[in-house]
């Protein structure tokens, strides 16, 4: 049964705000960006470093919580270049589940532009949704909805994000070079770029789109 005129007019002309991704990134097929008031997962051994790119188009403080275990501490030296340590907000939780908690709770206050969790495993789908909520509520009347991040292990696979992203090192003999792969996404396909490091830039560029075997 056809949608009444204005409904559909409205669900084809709606598009939610956005967090760019990568400078100009819209231009080479990354569209505008992670959707806000959304949760996304970046998976891959260069994840962190996909959180920082995402940071350092913030403003504001960033919040980011990791388990008190976690051996692999983030080094101040390593992302300043990126971010402003002193943006930065570490949350050490005691728990596996204090991390989905205090991640629902940040971004529910909408007090933050981005939270960013990092996960010692996969998230059911039930605190995705929890998420997915509080991230809307999060927004509402404050401005913009604040972005979930969830930096998960492996190739990643949480159910129920927005969008999930793959990011690994490939220097192939010369520092700051990377492949980025769209796993999933809502409104768009797979697909998987390479990406390069400027001289003198802090964000990197999209260089060339890897074409699907």
């Amino acid at each position: 049964m056809p949608l009444p005129t204005a409904l559909a007019h409205r669900t084809q002309t709606r598009t939610a705000p956005c967090l760019p991704l990568l400078p100009e990134g819209a231009q080479h097929g990354l569209g505008d960006g992670l959707a806000l008031g959304r949760v996304h997962e970046a998976c891959g051994p260069a994840r962190h470093r996909f959180a920082l790119w995402l940071a350092a188009q913030t403003t504001g403080p960033v919040i980011w919580i990791t388990p008190d275990w976690n051996t692999e501490n983030l080094n101040p030296c390593g992302f300043a270049p990126f971010v402003d340590p002193a943006r930065l907000l570490l949350v050490h939780a005691k728990r596996p589940d204090d991390v989905l908690w205090s991640m629902e709770e940040v971004l529910r206050s909408g007090t933050v532009p981005l939270v960013i969790a990092d996960l010692p495993g996969l998230p059911g789908l039930t605190p995705v949704r929890r998420m997915h909520l509080a991230a809307e509520n999060g927004g509402a009347g404050k401005g913009q909805a604040p972005l979930g991040l969830l930096l998960t292990p492996g190739m990643g696979g949480a159910q129920g994000v927005e969008s999930r992203w793959h990011l690994s090192t490939d220097h192939k003999g010369t520092p700051g070079r990377w492949t980025l792969t769209r796993l999933r996404a809502r409104t768009a396909p797979e697909r998987a770029w390479e990406i390069t490091r400027q001289p003198g830039q802090p964000l990197p560029r999209v260089s060339a789109t890897i074409k699907a075997a």
